[in-house]
């Protein structure tokens, strides 16, 4: 079975892959049959981050290639309208916020959850305190014993 899929290049820290039809059955930086393009993930300004080669993905899948998943999104986001690019960098940025407030709220809860327990540690001491006898209570008791009854 054929694959179109990224196979990893580049140095540690710092990846770039290869969109490639391969063999399902080779390894992923391994043997391939063409390369029909290019991603890099950390390109900065005027760098070109995607480059695919469409006519002859097209072909590949006409022959039977199935596409991973990661590569399905590339292509998507390569056929992109600029505004529907716009419109899913916005939603990305929404739901980048509501994460932010999420983790915040969740710290802050867990504040109170922490005082409550230390509350309630105080407060299972303070029975085993009131128990053991006072200063006053000690002296009460061994000055009743040393008084003899008549």
């Amino acid at each position: 079975m054929l694959k179109i899929r990224l196979a990893r290049a580049g140095a540690k820290k710092k990846p770039f892959f290869h969109i490639t039809v391969a063999d399902s059955r080779m390894p992923r930086d391994g043997r391939f049959i063409e390369r029909i393009g290019y991603f890099n993930p950390i390109s900065r300004g005027k760098e070109v981050r995607l480059e695919v080669n469409q006519v002859r993905i097209d072909y590949w899948i006409s022959k039977g290639a199935q596409v991973s998943e990661r590569v399905l999104t590339l292509i998507k986001e390569n056929n992109e309208t600029p505004e529907k690019r716009i419109k899913r960098e916005e939603k990305k940025g929404k739901r980048r916020l509501q994460r932010i407030a999420k983790r915040a709220e969740m710290k802050s809860e867990e504040v109170p959850v922490e005082e409550a327990k230390s509350a309630e540690a105080k407060a299972e001491e303070a029975p085993a305190e009131e128990e053991t006898p006072t200063e006053e209570e000690k002296k009460a008791s061994t000055d009743s014993e040393k008084k003899p009854e008549n």
